[in-house]
């Protein structure tokens, strides 16, 4: 057994690479929310992979895009706040040899940061094997990468290989979590995105982005094997109100079960979920309500 060895690492790349979803399956819990909208992830959540060799802790970073509104500023901060906190980045990117603006402005955020990059082209189980070369072939020419590594999250390929080279970038150190530890996001956090994955999927298009979800009361009742969650879905407007509510109730039901049965999961004991839905005008504008749902400034 070598040394024990440990830190923080965090994964960037373009809305809907696929970093929830290649962060679910190193941990082999669901976590992070996945969903094929941009701006799923908001917060930096953190998950723990702990095994014999050391323990890697998971920043994941909401996507680095140019800002459009306060809530845009916010997820561009926290972003890149972080990649100088950490001891490695993993750059997630699509096996594809079009490099877009959004990868451009992340390879100009990266020229300003010290910490090692590893790429990692995702999704290789999507494409021929001399595709995933040509876009490992391109990428190198963008950015000094210390490692490129290509993985299929959802088919879980070669992502023992990325534990490895990740292992292999970090210091010796102590172990930060206890090993039945895979988050520091508080339960209540967990739950509310677990609601708002749901409504993403469930949901038009133009409706998701303007949602947020707040838990007004998560309680163990006494005696029983149950938990009661009261929560609620903000939106901006009445016409959205309408659309997640859905003829009769139907939409709010759906979002509520499907949430629910994650819920049990997660939480091991029956969950008695009750939503509601209010509209706030121009949450995302607001500094006191982004503070109200959960987005720190200064984090």
């Amino acid at each position: 057994m070598g040394e024990y060895k440990s830190g923080f690492v965090t994964i960037i790349g373009r809305p809907n690479v696929g970093k929830s979803t290649l962060m679910n399956h190193l941990i082999g819990q669901k976590i992070a929310i996945t969903s094929n909208k941009a701006q799923t992830t908001r917060n930096r959540i953190q998950t723990v992979y702990t095994c014999e060799d050391g323990q890697i802790i998971f920043l994941d970073t909401p996507g680095i895009n140019r800002a459009k509104n306060k809530l845009g500023e916010y997820m561009l901060m926290a972003a890149e706040n972080t990649l100088n906190e950490v001891d490695v980045i993993l750059w997630l990117v699509e096996p594809t040899t079009y490099i877009g603006n959004g990868e451009k402005y992340i390879a100009e955020r990266l020229s300003k940061v010290k910490t090692p990059v590893i790429l990692v082209v995702n999704k290789i189980d999507s494409v021929e094997e001399g595709q995933v070369f040509e876009a490992i072939n391109t990428y190198k020419d963008v950015y000094d990468f210390k490692e490129i590594v290509p993985v299929s999250a959802l088919k879980d390929k070669n992502t023992d290989e990325l534990i490895k080279t990740i292992f292999s970038y970090l210091e010796e150190g102590p172990q930060f979590y206890d090993e039945d530890t895979i988050t520091d996001q508080p339960e209540r956090a967990i739950v509310a995105e677990m609601i708002r994955e749901k409504a993403l999927r469930c949901l038009d298009k133009e409706v998701p982005h303007g949602i947020a979800v707040v838990i007004d009361r998560m309680k163990d009742r006494d005696g029983g094997n149950i938990v009661d969650i009261d929560a609620t879905i903000i939106c901006e407007r009445d016409s959205h109100k309408g659309i997640i509510i859905g003829k009769k109730g139907a939409m709010l039901k759906k979002i509520g079960t499907q949430a629910r049965q994650d819920m049990e999961k997660l939480l091991d004991t029956k969950v008695n979920l009750k939503l509601w839905v209010k509209v706030k005008k121009d949450w995302r504008d607001s500094e006191f309500l982004l503070k109200n749902y959960g987005y720190q400034k200064d984090e």
